[in-house]
C-alpha cells in the first residue's frame, strides 16, 4: 500500500502513548479549562475561553494526525531479521568522516520518528538514502547542510 508509513515498533509505542495522553489527560484538562471560562461569562471578550478553544482545536488535529499515522504504521522490526553488515532501515550505524576522523553514530527510523538529538534519521533524509544498502567498510559521499562530505560506515548493527 502507498499510505502506508515505516516505523520502528518503538517508535508506534510513542506515537501510541502521545494518542492516549491527548485523548485521556489532555482532552478532560482542557474540558475543564472550558468549563472554568465559561463561568466567567460574556464569550466576546473572553480571553480564556479563546485560548482553551484554540489550545482544544490543536490537540483534536494532533490526535487525528496521530490516528492516521497508527493506523498506516508499517511496522518493521529489525530485531527479526537476520543480522548483516547492509545498512537497512532500523539499523544503527557509525559513520567516520574521512575528513575530520569524526565518528558519529545513527540508527536510521521513520519520518515522524526522527530525532537529530537523540541520533535517529529519518529514512527519507539525503543521508539515509545515500547510505542505505551500503556495507560496512563501503566509503560513501553523503550530502549534509553543510556539503558534500565522504564517510566511511565503520558498524552496522541491528539492535531495536
Amino acid at each position: 500500500m502507498d499510505d502506508q508509513e515505516p516505523m520502528t515498533p518503538e517508535g508506534l509505542k510513542a506515537l501510541r502513548e502521545e494518542l492516549q495522553q491527548l485523548k485521556g489527560t489532555e482532552r478532560s484538562k482542557i474540558s475543564a479549562e472550558i468549563g472554568v471560562a465559561l463561568e466567567h461569562g460574556d464569550l466576546k471578550e473572553n480571553a480564556e475561553y479563546h485560548a482553551a478553544k484554540e489550545k482544544q482545536g490543536m490537540v483534536e488535529a494532533r490526535i487525528k494526525q496521530l490516528e492516521g499515522l497508527t493506523s498506516h504504521a508499517e511496522v518493521i522490526d529489525i530485531s527479526k531479521f537476520e543480522e548483516s553488515d547492509r545498512v537497512i532501515f532500523g539499523s544503527t550505524i557509525t559513520l567516520l568522516d574521512l575528513d575530520s576522523d569524526e565518528e558519529n553514530t545513527l540508527r536510521i527510523v521513520g519520518h515522524q520518528e526522527a530525532n537529530i538529538k537523540k541520533n535517529t534519521i529519518s529514512f527519507r533524509s539525503p543521508i539515509a538514502k545515500s547510505i542505505m544498502g551500503k556495507r560496512e567498510g563501503d566509503e560513501v559521499t553523503i550530502i549534509t547542510p553543510g556539503g558534500k562530505k565522504m564517510v566511511e560506515i565503520m558498524d552496522v548493527k541491528y539492535i531495536s
